[in-house]
């Protein structure tokens, strides 16, 4: 039986998405009613093909979060002038940086390797890269804020030092870099990482160079996952802070609402990115 609900659901974000595609230059033109200064500085690795979903993650973020002190959108290299200059048009806050002229110069060789050959690569060496300051927020594109997001706010002002992280649905990990059972048990995202001090990369960067076959898609995500665990992170309230497909086959948004903070749309529920983004709880 066809599953009406959920095809209908693609078909209307596919073409929710090509609207808000070629509005782009018209929406980042429209005011954002938000006052509220954040002390935070939040970091994006996006390219041009998804332009759209890093317009609207971010004017999510302004108005329901608050103006960070700088919102840095760090370019794999595809984007194009005009889509660097729409960015930054959005808010005086915004900064496009090509990401091979952000990352840092001494990286392992194993990093910038992997970073030559796959996306994921370019963003561990991103992660990597970022300078922590005080609060530092790094998002995906594809994540939508929601009123919930003073919660963020809150989480940013407090004076304590951990590495808050959002808790994954399920087991997206690499094997390969798994030494240990527990180190794959409540396994970390990461699209959506609240630092508030350094991490310690070295030993489980240094699995990436023992790796006996080149790195995979969720290699990256891997090293992040046994990184902040062995840096003592704290998990971000799961129902605050969304990451869950079960709503993927059918119709609704089953966990936008008010009382959310944010939600990472991932490939499996992108579709119901667009449907948020015009029709929010």
């Amino acid at each position: 039986m066809v599953n009406i609900g959920y095809h209908a659901a693609k078909v209307e974000g596919n073409l929710l998405r090509l609207i808000y595609r070629v509005s782009t230059s018209f929406i980042a033109r429209l005011p954002i009613k938000q006052s509220r200064q954040v002390p935070i500085k939040v970091y994006a690795l996006s390219c041009e093909r998804d332009l759209p979903e890093q317009v609207a993650s971010l004017r999510s973020f302004l108005k329901y979060v608050g103006i960070p002190s700088q919102f840095t959108i760090m370019s794999d290299g595809s984007y194009t002038q005009a889509s660097i200059d729409l960015l930054q048009r959005i808010h005086p806050c915004v900064d496009v940086q090509l990401l091979t002229k952000f990352q840092k110069e001494d990286l392992p060789d194993s990093v910038y390797a992997y970073a030559a050959k796959q996306a994921m690569g370019k963003k561990l060496a991103a992660l990597m890269s970022i300078p922590i300051n005080g609060a530092t927020l790094y998002t995906d594109s594809d994540i939508l804020f929601f009123q919930g997001g003073s919660d963020l706010a809150d989480l940013a002002e407090s004076k304590d030092a951990h590495t808050y992280y959002l808790p994954d649905c399920k087991n997206s990990l690499d094997s390969r870099l798994i030494y240990e059972e527990i180190e794959q048990q409540e396994p970390i995202n990461a699209g959506f990482i609240l630092f508030k001090s350094e991490l310690n990369w070295q030993e489980t960067v240094q699995r990436l160079s023992e790796l006996k076959e080149p790195p995979n898609y969720f290699s990256e995500q891997t090293i992040v996952n046994l990184t902040i665990k062995r840096n003592q992170g704290i998990a971000l309230d799961r129902h605050k802070y969304i990451m869950n497909v079960d709503d993927q086959f059918i119709y609704p948004d089953q966990f936008a609402s008010k009382k959310i903070a944010m939600r990472h749309y991932v490939n499996d529920v992108r579709h119901k990115f667009w449907l948020s983004v015009f029709f929010k709880a």
